[in-house]
């Protein structure tokens, strides 16, 4: 990719070219005293680089990547089969004047609206970057697992108050049809949090839709097992206080979720990012005599980004160099982005975030 920025060129036509770059991509921001050097296109991880010392100049690098594969199907059968299923269980619910029952449609109806948002975010991940969302829209899935987190424990507050008043005023329970909606929903449910199984554990908004079909499946159990004991032995707030308890075990379960999503948002350092061994890394690389600024964020749920300075006073040590340290960077510490800055040393780099009062 040859250097854009020629004011003769008209801007959307500029936008155009600076709006290849997919998410995934790794950049090297090369940082030599008084250097030029010529734009050209290479295999390794690295998009562009540039940056706004004076007497640096930089041109670009592209390298464009497949969208990351997504779960298009899994949330298409989930949402179809909990959409069933909260019609099932509200019908059902009315005429056995079952607040569990009820509850537990209420629940999958957020789960309905979990799984779109979650769904919708995903999809957005693929999308390619653009001249305004230069990260792309990978952060939307960050927004997802956060929004799903706060439909869970808006449905748990439902589910409280709703119990809450069965208890103060108890009516009778169809236990038997209790027990066969709910087993339903059990079925349900669990084929739902099976199709999202494997993605769980790397992705947080996949996390997400799991873990609101995982509650909903322990839910349902709960309130099946509670229509059985009805049936023989006439308990009706055993069906109130079954749906407490397992607010209890949903709250305790999306604590965590919350948690990890509010902290992906403020920019934190992901979960299973260990940012000593990175800087330990940085540190050992030839040439390097100390590491500063150094920044890890989260792009996506599933994608990291990496910002660093690295004081080189013998200079430059050529683009082979800091590609090899950007493929480390992606492949031993899932750092999709990186982007690196070489110093001299003969001033003091500080970012603005120091003089703010933060330190690095």
């Amino acid at each position: 990719m040859t250097n854009t920025n020629h004011p003769d060129r008209p801007a959307d036509e500029r936008e155009d070219e600076h709006a290849h770059e997919d998410a995934g991509h790794a950049h090297v921001d090369h940082g030599h005293g008084d250097h030029d050097h010529g734009g050209h296109d290479d295999n390794d991880a690295h998009a562009y680089a540039g940056h706004n010392h004076a007497s640096h100049s930089h041109a670009g690098h592209s390298h464009s990547h497949a969208p990351i594969p997504g779960h298009g199907r899994a949330f298409a059968l989930a949402v179809a089969l909990n959409v069933l299923i909260v019609v099932i269980q509200a019908i059902y619910g009315v005429l056995a004047h079952s607040t569990a029952l009820l509850a537990d449609a209420g629940h999958n109806l957020s789960d309905v609206l979990g799984l779109l948002l979650a769904w919708g975010a995903g999809w957005l991940a693929t999308r390619r970057p653009s001249a305004r969302y230069t990260f792309g829209y990978g952060s939307s899935s960050i927004l997802a697992s956060l929004a799903n987190a706060g439909l869970l424990l808006f449905a748990c507050g439902v589910i409280v108050a709703e119990a809450i008043g069965r208890l103060m005023n108890p009516a009778p329970v169809a236990g038997l049809a209790v027990f066969v909606v709910a087993t339903t929903g059990v079925i349900v449910n669990g084929i739902s949090a099976w199709l999202f199984m494997r993605g769980q554990k790397d992705d947080l908004n996949i996390r997400g839709a799991f873990l609101h079909m995982a509650a909903d499946a322990g839910i349902s159990a709960a309130v099946a097992l509670s229509g059985l004991v009805i049936l023989y032995t006439n308990w009706t707030w055993l069906d109130p206080v079954m749906s407490l308890l397992v607010v209890a075990v949903v709250v305790i379960g999306t604590w965590g979720l919350l948690r990890d999503s509010v902290r992906l948002a403020l920019d934190a350092v992901p979960p299973g990012v260990d940012l000593q061994r990175i800087r330990d890394y940085l540190a050992t690389q030839p040439g390097v005599v100390d590491v500063h600024d150094l920044h890890v964020w989260a792009l996506s749920t599933t994608g990291n980004a990496l910002s660093a300075h690295l004081v080189m006073p013998a200079g430059h040590p050529g683009d082979e160099s800091l590609d090899a340290i950007v493929v480390v960077l992606r492949e031993r510490f899932s750092m999709l982005h990186a982007t690196l800055q070489v110093d001299l040393g003969t001033t003091q780099h500080h970012c603005a975030m120091e003089h703010a009062g933060h330190a690095h």
